[in-house]
């Protein structure tokens, strides 16, 4: 029986909205990291069946499929078509589950996944309708949950006093993340897993873009705590404990241990369970707990098998929430931080956190990892990767 493994994952550094990625198109940002998978693995890239790519804002330069136009900037024949996918910020994790399922029917050999975002380029919102925050959902829709206001704020808010999640909490929950991240970058463990980008500077000189620019250091509660709270007057949420707007971009290999062995290549994981999951459209990022259910059922393991959680910290409520819900051990949550620090290019996010997650099992021998993300209108991607 056909199995799928991931060979190798490469990402860009994360860049702030208008920093140091702000002037790299998303086609060429993303041609960068298909350009550093083949460099690293070997890879032809005649031999790869499809480029599966998760996108969210499919307007403007990010349209007309932006995976076939990735393939062609990346200079591959064009003879590899390219796929772009959209199931909001889970869409390069949803790019992967695909490419994997493709891999295992016999549809594909080899495939590569991954995805993109200029959030600086392409604002977030802006393929709505009716501008930035326009109507996408339709009024049978609106109108089946009571005319409610479809928003992610609204429902992290929602979240946190449902578990009872004081503002204090979120915020030592960011304070946390930066700390993780800057401990990664200071020991260099996300380096096996970048592909530094060329960019040019203010100056006009062209430089190396090498590290994730969202980590802030030596932030303290009482800075967070004068933050506003934007989605609610007496809220909880605010700007310094919910992900950060970022450009970005993530790639991943994947084909069959068999044709692996053929090509010489020593896979990193195998994907051993892939589902998807929908809940309430309200709350809306509630989504990772019944995808982590669903996803460890499937499997047949136990919540302790796990020995790293990538849970997308789309806001500090939704992973707090998670570990109540779950029970799992916060240390082995993000353990080099999540998207609060790191940044969350939307459509990149789930392949970024897949590299993040693939490199860390194999630096620490971790032989079980789950990946789980909310997405918008109530979804959730949950991934079970398998050490090799």
């Amino acid at each position: 029986m056909r199995d799928a493994v991931i060979v190798d994952a490469v990402r860009t550094p994360v860049g702030r909205r208008g920093g140091s990625l702000a002037g790299v198109h998303p086609a060429d940002l993303s041609a960068h990291v298909l350009r550093s998978l083949a460099e690293r693995t070997g890879l032809d890239p005649a031999l790869v069946d499809d480029v599966i790519w998760g996108c969210v804002s499919q307007v403007g330069e990010q349209t007309a499929c932006i995976a076939r136009y990735a393939v062609l900037a990346a200079g591959w024949p064009e003879e590899v078509p390219g796929v772009t996918v959209d199931r909001q910020c889970g869409s390069s994790q949803q790019a992967v589950h695909q490419a994997a399922a493709g891999v295992i029917s016999g549809q594909y050999d080899i495939a590569v996944a991954g995805g993109v975002e200029s959030m600086t380029r392409v604002p977030m919102g802006s393929s709505w309708g009716g501008g930035a925050f326009g109507e996408p959902y339709g009024p049978l829709a609106r109108a089946r949950y009571g005319g409610f206001e479809f928003n992610q704020g609204i429902g992290a808010e929602m979240i946190a006093a449902e578990y009872g999640l004081s503002r204090s909490e979120l915020d030592e929950h960011a304070l946390a993340s930066h700390a993780k991240a800057a401990r990664a970058l200071d020991e260099g463990l996300f380096r096996s897993q970048l592909a530094p980008v060329p960019v040019v500077g203010e100056d006009g000189e062209e430089r190396l873009f090498t590290t994730d620019e969202g980590v802030r250091r030596g932030s303290t509660p009482e800075q967070l705590a004068a933050l506003k709270t934007p989605f609610k007057a007496d809220g909880v949420v605010s700007a310094g404990n919910a992900s950060q707007i970022s450009d970005g971009s993530a790639a991943l290999l994947v084909t069959t241990s068999g044709i692996a062995a053929r090509q010489g290549w020593t896979p990193i994981a195998r994907v051993h369970t892939a589902t998807v999951t929908g809940t309430d459209p309200v709350t809306m990022l509630k989504g990772p707990i019944p995808a982590t259910a669903k996803v460890l059922k499937r499997s047949g393991l136990s919540l302790g098998d796990i020995g790293a959680f990538e849970v997308n910290e789309a806001f500090a409520s939704v992973t707090l929430a998670w570990l109540k819900e779950t029970g799992a051990d916060p240390a082995l949550l993000n353990p080099n931080g999540g998207a609060i620090a790191l940044g969350h290019p939307l459509g990149g996010s789930g392949a970024r956190l897949m590299t993040t997650l693939v490199h860390h099992m194999r630096d620490h021998d971790i032989r079980y990892g789950l990946q789980t993300m909310c997405e918008g209108g109530g979804m959730a991607n949950a991934t079970v990767l398998e050490l090799l």
